[in-house]
């Protein structure tokens, strides 16, 4: 606060740099009013993973979210609220009914000094103990553990996963197999468009096996029972744990 910033052109100049000039970022309230309210919001509440935060200083962040939240909720527009923030989660889930609040963890792809943030079964617990609506997770995670998906929906919790792995098709479509019910991609289009050839191709697979058969199949799930070709089967089970690693 009180020092200016600079910043070096190409051609070697210096010049003041003025951030609410140059670089400006929408507060929530310019969110809310310029972006059609047929776009959803995942609206994350972060915090320093190194800060100890009480309640009083929790509440008095999260209130002011909420006051601009509550004077556009009404609009029709999809929103959803999240945080790795165990505490944040827990509190926004008191102070408001209205809108689902999502627990966002790692997984124990990292470790943190906070054990709630630690595993997909620490967040199935959190969840339930607060009343959130779901948890969203780091995408590896839930390759490294996929029992864990019918675990999270036995516990009546959605479940949504982020990570670098999601821009690739076949990673994400797998979930969809698996039961995940959203993911967090980079690359919104080019996923969708490539997902709903899988599941073209799928489909026009499972018609003619049943043509062949000459009846219908019953499906157990619901859902269809995708048949992948030899060399998409080979190509998923090698890049998906080569993907989980890294």
């Amino acid at each position: 606060m009180g020092k200016p910033l600079f910043r070096k052109a190409k051609d070697g100049s210096i010049s003041e740099w003025k951030v609410e000039n140059d670089v400006p970022l929408c507060t929530l309230q310019e969110a809310f009013e310029k972006v059609d309210i047929s776009l959803g919001f995942n609206i994350e509440l972060k915090f320093d993973d190194n800060k100890i935060y009480d309640e009083v200083e929790l509440k008095r962040i999260l209130q002011a979210v909420l006051k601009i939240i509550n004077e556009h909720v009404d609009q029709g527009r999809p929103i959803i609220i999240s945080s790795f923030q165990p505490d944040a989660a827990q509190l926004m889930r008191k102070l408001q009914d209205n809108l689902p609040v999502f627990f966002l963890t790692n997984g124990g792809c990292e470790i943190y000094a906070d054990p709630r943030r630690n595993s997909l079964e620490e967040a199935i617990k959190l969840c339930q103990e607060a009343g959130l609506q779901g948890i969203v997770s780091q995408v590896r995670a839930i390759f490294r553990h996929p029992a864990m998906v019918a675990k999270i929906k036995e516990s009546n919790l959605s479940l949504i996963t982020y990570g670098q792995l999601n821009n690739v098709p076949e990673a994400v479509y797998m979930q969809h197999l698996m039961g995940v019910e959203g993911v967090i991609v980079d690359f919104v289009q080019e996923i969708k468009e490539a997902v709903s050839e899988f599941s073209k191709t799928s489909s026009e697979q499972i018609e003619e096996s049943n043509f062949i058969d000459g009846k219908a199949k019953e499906e157990k799930s619901g859902r269809s029972a995708v048949k992948f070709s030899d060399p998409e089967l080979s190509f998923l089970l090698k890049l998906i744990p080569e993907l989980v690693q890294t």
